[in-house]
Formats: structure tokens, C-alpha cells, sequence
């Protein structure tokens, strides 16, 4: 019996494929749902993706449901260009999935989450790595589940390096600042996985060779999903060499906090120019206690790039 139930929160381009694999993966934890957001492309493609890669890797029984398909303050989102050079207009490197039997969920995926920290409290882990706007709307729904849910770890953030939209601003918080302010000022057990981290954690087309020459469908596909990823990071980010790891580390810190080392703080996301997706500490509880948000400021790249490669090869060996 897994020990932990784990929600994840898509917007399901590359890095978020990524996240679904190693969440498979891992036998510590029980992938209960996936609620869908939008950010690196449209929810409903987001969700479609998350379906198709489910049945990919041979687990449509795992549900995925809609959820927010724009931010908390405004009406329509428009997917930015560097999103669509990144992951590709179709979120997955242009790569041709085959279309899942399976459909989404009637429900409503703010509802399925609140519902799943009724029910698991303590045993839940909710990794969110798109925008926040989901878990905001949940908070606001029903408050009482910030006491219950075990642990939040989210992807999305930078305290100690530069944004990678703004100087100051990480892409998920950017979508929806007030959303994330709302989740970082509230009583959850946070961990934040910003950029702080993820950009140590790299993969190149070393690794993603040794999928592909797994000779199965999952490892081929996924080859060239991340090989799509690894040459739009030689255009935006050349001094990295590779790509980065974002969402799986967020994945594995939920399960092995110990991946990272991190330091407590009261955080606050700014919500007004100039400075607007900014997470920062809060200067009005600089002399409060800090005990519920935890920052990674720092990971051993080399212990969680190993499991990485030890789960993923192994699921996609299977399939």
C-alpha cells in the first residue's frame, strides 16, 4: 500500500510530462489525479496531454480533471511565444501522441481537491508546478483544507537568482501573482522548489539516448519530447547545458525532502509593478516564527538526477 496519495497540478507541457513519469514511478506514492491549469499551453490541451501521456505509460486509470483556464483576475489567457518555443505549440516538442481512450473527468478539479484533503488529509501531497490559481480558488472555497493537506510542493519561484520571465519573476508565480500571494501567505506546509534549484538539475541528449535506445514506445517518445526541450534551452539558456528538471524535482522533493536543502521563511508574492510575481519575504512577519514555508536554496543534483534516470528508464522499459 503506498504510503503517500499524490495530486499533481499540470499545465502539462514538457517538464510537467516529466513530472507524471517520475510521480508513476516513485512506489512511495499513489498518483490519485491530475488537475489540469494553464501556462505553457491552454488547459484543455494540458489535459489532453496528461491523458495521452497516462495511457502512454500504461495508467489511464489515473483521472484528470479540469481546472482553472485562466488567472484569478482576469478573463482569457493567451499562451506566451516563449512558452510555445520552449514546449512546443502542442506542449509536448511537436511530438505525435497517440489520442487516449480515456476522457476527463465531469467534475470539477477544485472540487476533487478538496475533497481528497477531506478524505487523506495528512497523507496528501498536492505538487503543483503551473500556476497557483487552482489551489487559491480551493483555499477560498473551502479555508478549512489548509489545515489538512499534508504537504504543498510547488514548483514556481525565485528567491536567491533571477526570474526567467522578469529579472524578478519565475513563469508559473508571473501567471498569477495574487493567486500565489493567496497560497504563500496562507498556513499550508510549503516547500518551495524555484529556480533556485531546478536550474542545477540538468538532463542532456546523453540521457535521453539511453531511453531511446530502450526500443519501446514510451522510451522513443519521451527521447524526442526532451530532445525538442534541450535545443530550445541552447537558445534561451545556453550557459546551462542541458535542461532543466523543474517539475520532476518538485515531484521528488514531495517524497525525499532530504533532496534539498532549504531554509523557513514568511513569504509574500508582490502582486503590483514593478515587482509584480516577485516571491520574497514578507518584511510586515520578518520577527514572526517562520514554520510552515520552507525554500530550497540548494539540492544534491546529483543523487536526484540518478533516481531520475533509474525510475524513468525503468517505466519506460515497460512500455
Amino acid at each position: 500500500m503506498a504510503k503517500y496519495k499524490m495530486i499533481l497540478d499540470l499545465d502539462t507541457g514538457i517538464d510537467d510530462a516529466l513530472a507524471i513519469a517520475y510521480a508513476l514511478a516513485t512506489p512511495e506514492t499513489d498518483l490519485i489525479g491530475i488537475i489540469g491549469s494553464y501556462g505553457n499551453v491552454v488547459t484543455s490541451r494540458g489535459v489532453q496531454n496528461s491523458l495521452d501521456l497516462l495511457e502512454l505509460l500504461g495508467h489511464p486509470e489515473v483521472p484528470v480533471y479540469m481546472g482553472a483556464d485562466h488567472s484569478s483576475t482576469t478573463d482569457h489567457f493567451d499562451v506566451m511565444p516563449v512558452s510555445a518555443q520552449i514546449h512546443g505549440v502542442n506542449g509536448v516538442g511537436e511530438v505525435s501522441l497517440k489520442q487516449a481512450d480515456r476522457q476527463v473527468e465531469t467534475g470539477s478539479g477544485i472540487d476533487f481537491l478538496i475533497s481528497a484533503a477531506h478524505q487523506y488529509q495528512k497523507d496528501l501531497l498536492l505538487v503543483p508546478t503551473g500556476p497557483l490559481t487552482n489551489l487559491a480558488a480551493a483555499l477560498d472555497k473551502d479555508p478549512e483544507i489548509e489545515n489538512l493537506i499534508g504537504n504543498v510542493t510547488l514548483m514556481g519561484g525565485a528567491l536567491t537568482v533571477p526570474g526567467n520571465v522578469t529579472p524578478v519573476t519565475e513563469a508559473n508565480i508571473n501567471q498569477d501573482p495574487q493567486a500565489a500571494d493567496r497560497v504563500f501567505r496562507s498556513s499550508l506546509p510549503l516547500t518551495m522548489v524555484g529556480l533556485d534549484v531546478t536550474t542545477r538539475t540538468l538532463l542532456t541528449t546523453k540521457e535521453t539516448q539511453q531511453w531511446r535506445d530502450l526500443g519501446t514506445v514510451a522510451g522513443q517518445k519521451y527521447a524526442e519530447i526532451v530532445d525538442f526541450y534541450i535545443d530550445a534551452y541552447k537558445v534561451t539558456s545556453p550557459h546551462l547545458g542541458g535542461c532543466a528538471l523543474h517539475d520532476p524535482l518538485a515531484v521528488a522533493v514531495a517524497v525525499e525532502p532530504d533532496l534539498v536543502s532549504t531554509i523557513y521563511l514568511n513569504m509574500k508574492v508582490d502582486t503590483k509593478a514593478p515587482f509584480a510575481g516577485r516571491t520574497i519575504g514578507d518584511e510586515t512577519r520578518i520577527n514572526d516564527p517562520a514554520t510552515q514555508t520552507q525554500v530550497a536554496v540548494n539540492v544534491d543534483k546529483e543523487r536526484f538526477v540518478q533516481e531520475f534516470m533509474t525510475k524513468l528508464t525503468e517505466l519506460f522499459k515497460n512500455n
